[in-house]
């Protein structure tokens, strides 16, 4: 059936899904039509909220115990007006330094989450595949990143240590993906297609509707001129 280029640029045909690299990139921080961000995007940002908390408690747990104790041992000579009270001063000089070390480790933990995980996406979007390479490159990036200040050294072994970082934990992550039946790329190609396919269909039913009553108006309107046409044929 053809289509009336009048219906069409009413009507906009819904693009395709994205087919480069780019345009898959850019869609990550787009909102779709419900105003939600792609679940790759939304992985990161819990990621990186996982790996803080993560981070603050084994930073801050240990730390806790080592000032509570250094505080006991620091205070023997000092006077509490009773045992309540030097238990609390113990307990608020080991949240101090729970606080204290607990946000050191945390941003840190979080930092290395959150760039370990952008790469890795990032490539795994670009590539439109999900592979090992993808996650040792991104453990590698994110190593020499961290430890770049320590001199060319520091560099090379933060890479080594990123990659060889990155490819268990890709490993891992590829599997929980495989056992859940897809890949969050195959996820989330599938549900490309399928809502290009269900935006297509509503497309084709409103153009069909459309062209419907276009007939039917064009039918209407030529009825009485035919009459009038026979009319004055008879005369």
């Amino acid at each position: 059936m053809a289509v009336d280029p009048g219906a069409e640029a009413r009507f906009g045909r819904p693009a395709p899904p994205p087919q480069t690299g780019w345009e898959r990139l850019s869609e990550l921080w787009r909102r779709d039509e419900r105003h939600r961000y792609p679940e790759e995007t939304m992985n990161i940002v819990k990621s990186a909220f996982t790996g803080g908390v993560v981070g603050w408690v084994y930073g801050g747990v240990p730390a806790f115990y080592q000032g509570r104790k250094a505080f006991i041992e620091r205070s023997h000579g000092e006077l509490f007006q009773n045992r309540a009270d030097a238990v609390q001063s113990a307990h608020r000089a080991g949240l101090r330094s729970f606080i204290r070390y607990g946000w050191r480790w945390s941003w840190r933990v979080a930092a290395f989450v959150t760039i370990f995980n952008t790469v890795s996406t990032g490539l795994s979007v670009y590539r439109n595949k999900t592979t090992v390479s993808n996650f040792a490159s991104a453990g590698a990036f994110t190593g020499a990143l961290f430890r770049m200040h320590l001199g060319l050294q520091g560099l090379a072994g933060g890479f080594v240590f990123g990659a060889v970082f990155g490819i268990p934990a890709g490993g891992l992550l590829m599997i929980m993906q495989k056992l859940a039946g897809e890949t969050l790329q195959e996820k989330r190609n599938r549900e490309r297609r399928e809502l290009y396919e269900q935006k297509l269909a509503e497309w084709q039913s409103r153009i069909s509707v459309t062209e419907g009553l276009g007939q039917t108006e064009s039918n209407a309107h030529g009825g009485p001129e035919l009459e009038i046409a026979r009319e004055s044929r008879s005369y």
